[in-house]
């Protein structure tokens, strides 16, 4: 086989709820594929996918992994994601990587939380949606109830490729409609007696499926009420491609039985790259339709980062177009930068094929770029086209990150960049407020493996903490004060007098000042001093050590000496005027009010509501989407640090929300008295 013919690769991005089997799908394949010798186990903490120390620790996937098979003159890819919902991000940008997502469900487990939420990942888009119903050999397994309820919940309705022979302990085959054999073990036999009625039934109900997206195929079924078996494999392939028919074959991972079987389907029903070879792309800034052709221009897409401690940064990518070859340069959009193909891999979790290039419609792997990082392109030098760029989702976990030991302060900030790398949902930033290192992303199980990351890897003890709100503080009133600064102790005193008002500006308008000195009694070389003292006094806070917003203050009068005067003493003088004036103006507190948008089904809708009133939230509006109710809702910060936990409990798990800062809106009277009174305390320790 050669590797670059595009209609003999697949790629496949396995996704589904934790526990749903898909790594041990994939050890399967690779141990019946002869990829390897030996059946790898999650128990075992030997499986080829779940290779860091971590995983193996907590014996569940928590990143993206990849590995290949060549199978019947084929080469199949595979990108195995984690099913915990924290780690969803690896999914949402490995999709544009893969023509067909493979979605396992867990037969014994109903409408998982996580299958809900790989589902929502992949509804809306143009690509294979591929159901692998697995641990159809445990008790109470139940392919139909599996599909039935994916259907329920979901627009998308699963069709039969195949049908189980025998039912748990007794599941020993599948029989494959379409070609209406019965694959046992991975070889061909004739369909047991008991079953041909039933695979007609499914035949049917596949043909009249295949033939809805199709208006000759209509045409053609309509007058024979049949489609010869190539028409259906063809029509069945570019419904697959558009999304419109969503195939669902079954097996057990954990025996085996199915899998051989399940990856013939691959070969047979799933689209390849070279049937999937029109793909949108930006061009500038417009989308516009892309031909990826093995000798076409270089397009690929990289949508992982590993972060090896040994080897250093290897990047996962797609090769869409083109070749990618070793020491060739190519250009990063992006970035803006160029970046230069060193040695390349074929992965099969952590080990490594070497490689001189990748082809058009592979997956390889790339080590120590310069440039280059998650979600970048991979084009020619000069070519003015990129991939556009995936949508991820907002933090709902938020936690200040600081270094145990005063010494690793310094490093954290470089050992953390490379951690998060690692995982694009993953955010830190310095909050200029309040002036601390802000780590957020998906949930805590996410964040609390930044820090053995940094432990394990890099030997940084690191602790996390709930972030201070970054309130404001302003005014609602107008004021005036007045200072003389005047300090006389020998040789040259200190000398200033201010004159303010101080009035509130509209919400958002930020500090005003105004100089109406007349007549030179301040010279107009201490205005900027005055100004400057304004400043420095309204970043460090007044009332609760906040930064002050959205005031006019007007200097109207003052006095100054010849001698004595200096900008020092304008700005003291400047500073005591603002505190006097500002404790008479009725001052506030602000905090941050963000916008939610909360996705939950209909039923949760009641406790969702009422917990949102108790949390000081507004709700906005409601509209239904499929069979999930939207709700747009405002929430202070202060009380969203705690939501996502009690939204999670709420809805059994199956509520998320996504968030964006609105505004700021006045702190209720006691919960500002409560912040003052801490800050208080905190300076008079």
């Amino acid at each position: 086989m050669k590797d670059n013919e595009m209609k003999k690769i697949r790629n496949l991005l396995f996704i589904g709820a934790s526990g749903a089997g898909k790594t041990t799908l994939a050890e399967q394949i690779f141990y019946l594929t002869k990829t390897t010798n030996r059946l790898g186990r999650i128990e075992e903490g030997n499986t080829i996918m779940d290779f860091d120390p971590e995983e193996i620790a907590k014996k569940m996937s928590l990143g993206l992994s990849i590995g290949y098979v060549k199978y019947l003159d084929h080469k199949i890819n595979i990108l195995d994601t984690p099913g915990c919902p924290d780690f969803v991000g690896d999914a949402i940008v490995a999709i544009p990587a893969v023509e067909n997502a493979i979605i396992v469900a867990n037969a014994t487990g109903g409408y998982e939380v996580g299958l809900e939420l790989a589902l929502e990942q992949i509804e809306e888009r143009k690509m294979g949606k591929v159901f692998v119903v697995n641990r159809m050999d445990n008790d109470n397994a139940d392919y139909d109830k599996t599909l039935e309820a994916i259907a329920e919940n979901t627009d998308i309705k699963p069709v039969k490729i195949y049908l189980p022979i025998g039912k748990e302990g007794a599941f020993e085959g599948v029989v494959d409609i379409i070609k209406r054999k019965a694959i046992k073990a991975g070889k061909e036999s004739e369909v047991p007696t008991n079953l041909v009625e039933a695979m007609e039934e499914a035949r049917i109900h596949l043909m009249e499926a295949v033939a809805e997206t199709d208006e000759d195929l209509l045409n053609e079924y309509l007058e024979n009420m049949e489609l010869p078996e190539d028409k259906l494999i063809e029509g069945l392939k570019k419904g697959i491609l558009s999304g419109e028919i969503s195939p669902a074959f079954l097996c057990s991972a954990g025996t085996g039985e199915g899998v051989l079987a399940l990856l013939n389907g691959i070969i047979n029903y799933l689209p390849s790259p070279a049937e999937a070879n029109e793909i949108e792309v930006l061009k500038g800034n417009e989308k516009t339709t892309f031909i990826c052709q093995p000798d076409g221009e270089l397009l690929g897409y990289i949508f992982k980062l590993y972060a090896d401690p040994g080897m250093g940064d290897f990047v996962y990518f797609r090769l869409f177009s083109g070749t990618l070859k070793t020491g060739m340069e190519f250009y990063i959009p992006e970035k803006d930068a160029k970046d230069k193909a060193g040695t390349m891999y074929f992965m099969l979790g952590k080990n490594r094929n070497d490689c001189n290039e990748i082809k058009a419609g592979d997956i390889g792997a790339l080590l120590k770029l310069k440039n280059a990082k998650v979600m970048n392109s991979i084009v020619s030098l000069g070519s003015k086209i990129s991939v556009i760029p995936v949508e991820l989702p907002t933090p709902t976990t938020w936690q200040t990150i600081k270094a145990v030991n005063q010494a690793d302060e310094d490093k954290i900030g470089t050992v953390l960049q490379r951690v998060i790398a690692e995982d694009p949902t993953i955010r830190y930033e310095l909050n200029v407020e309040t002036h601390e290192n802000v780590l957020s992303g998906m949930g805590e199980q996410q964040l609390q493996l930044v820090l053995k990351k940094l432990k394990n890897r890099y030997k940084v003890d690191a602790i996390l903490k709930e972030p201070r709100i970054p309130y404001k503080e302003t005014i609602m009133a107008s004021a005036e004060s007045n200072y003389k600064h005047k300090k006389q102790s020998g040789g040259r005193g200190q000398y200033a007098e201010v004159y303010f008002r101080i009035k509130p500006t509209e919400r958002g308008e930020g500090f005003k000042f105004i100089n109406s000195i007349v007549g030179g009694v301040i010279p107009s070389n201490y205005i900027p001093a005055i100004e400057k003292g304004l400043w420095e006094t309204m970043e460090k806070g007044i009332i609760a050590g906040y930064p002050v917003v959205d005031i006019s203050v007007e200097v109207y009068y003052g006095s100054y000496h010849e001698v004595d005067s200096s900008e020092i003493a304008f700005k003291i003088a400047s500073s005591m005027a603002l505190k006097d004036a500002f404790k008479k103006a009725k001052p506030i507190l602000l905090e941050p009010i963000h916008e939610l948008i909360i996705i939950v089904p209909s039923e949760y809708m009641g406790d969702v509501m009422g917990d949102i009133s108790t949390r000081r939230g507004k709700i906005l509006g409601m509209e239904q989407h499929s069979k999930k109710q939207y709700l747009t809702a405002q929430m202070p910060l202060a009380e969203m640090y705690s939501y996502y936990p009690a939204l999670k409990s709420f809805t059994q798990g199956r509520g998320r929300f996504i968030q964006k800062f609105s505004h700021y809106e006045k702190v209720p009277d006691d919960i500002t008295q409560k912040v003052i009174s801490a800050w208080q305390e905190q300076t008079n320790e």
